[in-house]
C-alpha cells in the first residue's frame, strides 16, 4: 500500500505537471496571437488600404471587423473577401460610384481585378466568363444578406451595368472598349435599335417590380416581398437580346395585414395619392378627365393633397407614380390596360373598408357595418360586378353535399373578414402574376436567338420580427438553402476536393446548416411535412395539435426548441443567422390558402376584361374533385426553390455579401456587434481562410491540355496505364516550360501520383490526381505565356504564308513570262514569215527585172561596140588651157565628132578627166546632165562614176 500511494502521488504530480505545461503552452499561443493582433492594429490608419481581406495577417474576426470598419469610415464600401465580395450599405446615395465613366473604367480594363473592389468587378468577371477562358458556362450572381443590407440596390446596379455594357458594344452608351481575349472584338451595329429597346425594357422592369412587389418593413424601407431570378439572355456575340423574370413566393398576405410600423406594397400608396374615384367607380373630373376621357387617362392624375386613409394603406409614403406609369408605357402596357390595372387596385382598397357585424339571429347572414355599404358599392363598381352578389358571396358559404346539391351556410363576422381578405389577396396575386408574364413577353427572346445567360438572384433577406409566421419561415428557409449552397460549394466541396486530389490540407472548421435544413424540409418528419399533413386532413385547423406533434416528432433535433413558459403555440428554429420564434396560430390557414369557388365565379363574371382574363379557367382553383386541393403554399414554394437551386448548380455562381452596418439604417453608422453577427452567420471568416490557403481555379487535366498544350511541343506518351498519368506528364511539361520563364520567386510544387509525393503547393499551382489547382496569378501567367506562344506561332504561320505566297507569285510570274515570250515569239515568227514571203516576192521580181535589164544592157553593148569600131574617130587635144578670170571659150574644132551616137554613160565613163570651160547656157545643160547621172561634185572638176566595171555590165536604164 505504501508503494501504491507513492506511485499514485508520483503519477498525480506528473499529470499536474503535464497540465501546467499544456496550459502554459496554450497561454503562450494566445499571448502570441494577441500580440500579433495588437501589432497589426497599432497603425489603424492603414487598415482601410486592405482591398482583399485574405492579405491580412493574422486572420481573425477582430481584424476583419476592424478592416471593414476602417474602410467604411473612409467611405470605401466594397471589399474583397476571397471568392466573395463584401458590400457595406452606406444608407445614402453615392451617385459618382455608379456613373457611366466608372462603368467604362471597369469594362475597358484589361485586368479589372487590379482595380479597386467594386460590384462592377463581379459583373465584368461574370460577363467575360460567359466566353470563358477554359469552359464557357452560364453565370449566376447571388446577392445575399439580411433585410435592409442593400440587395435590391445592388441588383439594380448590376442590371444597369449589363444593359449599358450591351449597348456600349454598339457605341450608343459607352466609348468602345479594348477587345478582350475572352469576349472577342466588338460586332457590327446591325440591330442597335433592338438592343436599346431591350435595354430600356430591362431597366424599366425594375420600377414596376418594386412598386408591385416591395414594401416597407421595420428593417428596410424598400424590402423585396418576393424572390426573383432575372436571366439576361446573350447571343454568341454577347449582345443582350432579351431577359426573363422568375418570381418566388409573393407575400400576398401583406395586402390585407401589415404589422406595426410596416406598410403595404408601394403601388397602393401611389394609387391612393394619384387616382381618386367617385362613388360610382369612375375617376373624378378634378383628377383630369373622366373614365373615358382620352388616351392619357392614367397620366393626368394630379397628386391629392389629402389622400384617403384605407385600412389596407395605413401610413403615407413618398410618391413615385409617374415613374411607374412611364415604365409601364415603355414595356408596352397601353393606356386601357393601365386604366384597368389601377381600377383593380382601387377596388382592392375599397374592399378593405368593408366591415361586417354579427347578425341578430345565427341563422341569418351578417350585415354590413356602418359606412360599409358605400365602400361595397364602390368596390363592386370598380370591379364591375354586382354589389348584391358581392355581398352575398362574402357573407354566405356554399357547401357541396354530394348529390343533394349546394348548401348555403351563413358566415360569421370573422369568416366574412377572412373571405374579404382572401378576395383582395387573390386579385392582387393574379395581377402580379399577369404583370410578370407580360414583362417576360415584352423582354424574352426566342430560344434560337440566345445561347448563354447571366442570372441575377435577388431574394428576400433573412427576417426576424416580433411576430413571425409562415411567410418568415419560407423566407428564412430560402436563405438557409442559399447558405447551404454557398457552404457546399465553397467551404465543404473545396476542402473535400483538396483532400481527394492528394493535397495536404488542414480542414478549416465552419458552421454547417444542414441540420436546420433537415429540420425544415427533411423526411420522413420535418416542419413542412407535418404542416402539410395537418393541412391535407379534412378537419379544422388546430394550432395546439400541430404544436404537440412538432414537439413529439422533432424533439431529437438540436435546431428546434420550445419556450415552456409561453402560452402561445410556437417553436423556435436555430437558423444560421440566429434563432427565430414562429407562431403557429394561422399558419395552417396560410398554408392551405383556400379560395372559395363562388368568389372565383364572381370574378369571372366581371365586366373588366383584364379581371375576367385573370380568372379564366380558375373556377376550380384550390379545389379538387374530392374537396380542397392537396397542393399547399409550402409545397409550391419548395418545388420552385428546388428548381432555382438546380439552375444555380448548373451555373458558375458569384457571391456578393451585403452587410447591414446598423439596424436603424443611419448613414455612415457602423455597429460592430451587428456586423460581427452577420460575418459569423454567413461564414465569411472561414471563407477568407479557405480562399487565402486554397486555389480559386480548378481545371481538369484534359481541359488544361486542350487549352495550354500549344505551349510545349511534347506529345502524349504512347504506353501508359491510365489516361490521367498521360495527361499529368504533359501538364508537368507545360508547367515546367511556363515556370522556367516566370519571374524569380514564383515556385510550385506538384504531387507525383506514382511515388505518393503529395506536396501541397505553396504559392502558385498544385497538380492533383485528376485536376490542376491554380491561383489567379498563375492563371494570368499561363495566359500571358499562351498569348506569347500564340503570337510566335501566328508569326510563323504568317511567315510561311508569305513565303508560300511569294513562291506562288514567282511561279505564276514565271509562267506568265513564259506565256508572254511564247506569244511574242509566235507573233515575231508570223511577222517574219510575212517578211520572208514579201522578200521572196521582191527578190523574184528583182531577179526577173535584173535578168531582163542585163539582157537589154548586153544587147546595147553588143550593138554599141560594132558601131564604135565603124565610126570612132579620136578627138584632137586642146591647144591651150583656160586662164583664171577669163571667160571660157570652147576650142575650135573642125568637124563635129560623132559622140552622140554613143550611149552617153559609156562615152563619159571611157573619157579621161576633163577640165572644161562652159558658158552659162552650156553650164546649165551640163549641170542638168550631171545631176541626172548623179555625178558627184568636186571643187574645180566633175567626175562621172558608173558601175560598169566594178559591178558588171549595166545600162543607163538600170537606175531605178
Amino acid at each position: 500500500p505504501v508503494k501504491l500511494r507513492a506511485c499514485v502521488r508520483v503519477y498525480s504530480l506528473q499529470v499536474n505537471g503535464a497540465r501546467e505545461q499544456v496550459q502554459t503552452c496554450r497561454l503562450s499561443l494566445n499571448d502570441s496571437l494577441e500580440r500579433d493582433v495588437r501589432t497589426f492594429l497599432v497603425d489603424e490608419a492603414e487598415l482601410h488600404t486592405y482591398d482583399d481581406l485574405t492579405k491580412v495577417n493574422p486572420l481573425t474576426p477582430t481584424i476583419v471587423l476592424k478592416c471593414l470598419q476602417a474602410r467604411y469610415g473612409a467611405r470605401v464600401f466594397y471589399t474583397r473577401a476571397g471568392c466573395t465580395l463584401v458590400a457595406l450599405n452606406p444608407f445614402q446615395p453615392v451617385l459618382d460610384l455608379y456613373s457611366l465613366d466608372v462603368m467604362h473604367k471597369y469594362h475597358a480594363a484589361a485586368q479589372p481585378q487590379d482595380l479597386k473592389p467594386h460590384i462592377f468587378i463581379v459583373a465584368e468577371e461574370a460577363y467575360r466568363n460567359v466566353r470563358g477562358q477554359v469552359e464557357p458556362v452560364n453565370q449566376s450572381l447571388v446577392v445575399s444578406g439580411e433585410s435592409g443590407a442593400g440587395k435590391t440596390w445592388t441588383s439594380r446596379c448590376l442590371m444597369k451595368y449589363y444593359a449599358t455594357v450591351a449597348a456600349s458594344r454598339h457605341g450608343s452608351r459607352l466609348p468602345p472598349r479594348v477587345p478582350h481575349p475572352a469576349t472577342g472584338p466588338p460586332f457590327s451595329c446591325k440591330s442597335q435599335d433592338t438592343v436599346e429597346k431591350i435595354e430600356r425594357r430591362v431597366l424599366d422592369s425594375n420600377p414596376i417590380m418594386e412598386a408591385f412587389g416591395n414594401a416597407r418593413t421595420v428593417r428596410n424601407g424598400n424590402s423585396s416581398r418576393f424572390g426573383k431570378y432575372i436571366q439576361l439572355q446573350l447571343n454568341s456575340s454577347q449582345l443582350l437580346v432579351g431577359a426573363s423574370v422568375q418570381t418566388y413566393l409573393l407575400e400576398k398576405t401583406r395586402v390585407a395585414f401589415q404589422a406595426a410600423n410596416e406598410r403595404n406594397f408601394h403601388i397602393f400608396y401611389q394609387v391612393n395619392a394619384r387616382l381618386p374615384y367617385d362613388e360610382r367607380g369612375n375617376r373624378k373630373t378634378e383628377a383630369g378627365v373622366g373614365d373615358a376621357g382620352g388616351p392619357d387617362v392614367c397620366l393626368v392624375a394630379k397628386r391629392r393633397e389629402n389622400p384617403r386613409r384605407f385600412p389596407y394603406v395605413s401610413l403615407p409614403r413618398e410618391d413615385f407614380f409617374q415613374e411607374t406609369v412611364e415604365a409601364m408605357a415603355s414595356l408596352g402596357i397601353d393606356v386601357d390596360k393601365r386604366a384597368q390595372i389601377f381600377r383593380l387596385l382601387a377596388g382592392i382598397l375599397q374592399l378593405g373598408n368593408v366591415r361586417f357585424r354579427p347578425p341578430a339571429c345565427e341563422s341569418k347572414r351578417c350585415e354590413l357595418g356602418e359606412q360599409s355599404e358605400g365602400s361595397l358599392r364602390k368596390a363592386a363598381s370598380l370591379l364591375r360586378v354586382s354589389s348584391d352578389e358581392l355581398e352575398e358571396r362574402l357573407s354566405v358559404q356554399r357547401l357541396h353535399a354530394g348529390r343533394q346539391g349546394a348548401l348555403l351556410k351563413p358566415c360569421s363576422a370573422g369568416e366574412c373578414a377572412v373571405r374579404r381578405d382572401c378576395l383582395a389577396k387573390v386579385i392582387y396575386a393574379h395581377l402580379f402574376e399577369w404583370l410578370v408574364t407580360f414583362i417576360n413577353g415584352s423582354m424574352c427572346a426566342d430560344d434560337a436567338s440566345w445561347c448563354t445567360f447571366i442570372g441575377l438572384l435577388d431574394v428576400y433577406g433573412f427576417e426576424r420580427f416580433p411576430l413571425n409566421s409562415l411567410e418568415q419561415l419560407c423566407i428564412n428557409y430560402a436563405n438557409e438553402k442559399l447558405q447551404q449552397h454557398f457552404v457546399t460549394l465553397y467551404l465543404r466541396a473545396q476542402q473535400e476536393e483538396y483532400v481527394s486530389e492528394g493535397m495536404h490540407w488542414s480542414i478549416v472548421r465552419y458552421r454547417d446548416n444542414q441540420d436546420c435544413l433537415d429540420l425544415i424540409e427533411g423526411s420522413p418528419s420535418s416542419i413542412f411535412s407535418l404542416l402539410n399533413e395537418e393541412c391535407r386532413l379534412n378537419r379544422a385547423s388546430d394550432a395546439e395539435r400541430l404544436s404537440k406533434r412538432l414537439q413529439t416528432e422533432l424533439s431529437r433535433s438540436s435546431s428546434v426548441s420550445w419556450d415552456k413558459f409561453s402560452t402561445q403555440p410556437h417553436f423556435t428554429v436555430a437558423h444560421y443567422a440566429g434563432d427565430v420564434t414562429y407562431h403557429i396560430h394561422g399558419m395552417m390557414e396560410k398554408n392551405k390558402d383556400p379560395v372559395p369557388p363562388e368568389l372565383l365565379n364572381l370574378l369571372q363574371q366581371s365586366e373588366v376584361p383584364l379581371l375576367q382574363s385573370l380568372f379564366a379557367g380558375s373556377g376550380t382553383e384550390g379545389h379538387g374533385p374530392r374537396g380542397p386541393s392537396k397542393v399547399t403554399v409550402v409545397s409550391k414554394f419548395k418545388n420552385s426553390l428546388e428548381s432555382l437551386m438546380r439552375i444555380l448548380h448548373s451555373t458558375t455562381p458569384h457571391y456578393t455579401r451585403c452587410i447591414k452596418p446598423n439596424a436603424d439604417c443611419t448613414p455612415l453608422s457602423f455597429k460592430g456587434e451587428e456586423v460581427m453577427s452577420q460575418l459569423e452567420a454567413c461564414g465569411l471568416v472561414e471563407t477568407i481562410h479557405i480562399s487565402a490557403a486554397g486555389f480559386s481555379i480548378r481545371i481538369p487535366y484534359g481541359s488544361f491540355v486542350q487549352r495550354y498544350g500549344l505551349i510545349t511541343s511534347a506529345r502524349l506518351p504512347a504506353q501508359t496505364s491510365h489516361e490521367e498519368d498521360r495527361l499529368a506528364l504533359v501538364v508537368q511539361d507545360i508547367l515546367s516550360a511556363v515556370l522556367m520563364t516566370s519571374p524569380a520567386g514564383l515556385s510550385s510544387s506538384s504531387s507525383n501520383n506514382n511515388n505518393n509525393n503529395n506536396n501541397a503547393t505553396t504559392t502558385m499551382v498544385h497538380c492533383g490526381k485528376t485536376k490542376l489547382f491554380l491561383t489567379n496569378p498563375m492563371l494570368e501567367l499561363l495566359e500571358a505565356h499562351r498569348n506569347r506562344v500564340r503570337s510566335a506561332k501566328a508569326f510563323c504561320v504568317q511567315c510561311c504564308w508569305r513565303r508560300y505566297q511569294r513562291r506562288r507569285r514567282a511561279v505564276r510570274t514565271q509562267r506568265v513570262t513564259r506565256i508572254q515570250a511564247a506569244v511574242r515569239a509566235w507573233l515575231v515568227r508570223r511577222e517574219v514569215r510575212k517578211w520572208h514571203r514579201a522578200a521572196s516576192v521582191i527578190q523574184t521580181r528583182w531577179r526577173s527585172w535584173r535578168t531582163w535589164m542585163d539582157t537589154l544592157a548586153k544587147e546595147e553593148l553588143d550593138g554599141a561596140e560594132e558601131k564604135c569600131e565603124e565610126e570612132f574617130r579620136p578627138m584632137p587635144p586642146l591647144s591651150h588651157a583656160p586662164r583664171e578670170g577669163h571667160p571660157v571659150q570652147p576650142p575650135s574644132v573642125g568637124a563635129p565628132v560623132a559622140v552622140c551616137a554613143w550611149p552617153l554613160g559609156l562615152a563619159l565613163a571611157c573619157t579621161p578627166h576633163l577640165t572644161l570651160t562652159f558658158t552659162a547656157t552650156g553650164f546649165q545643160r551640163l549641170a542638168s546632165a550631171t545631176a541626172a547621172l548623179k555625178i558627184p561634185y568636186r571643187q574645180g572638176e566633175y567626175k562621172v562614176e558608173t558601175n560598169q566595171f566594178e559591178r558588171g555590165v549595166a545600162s543607163i536604164r538600170a537606175q531605178p
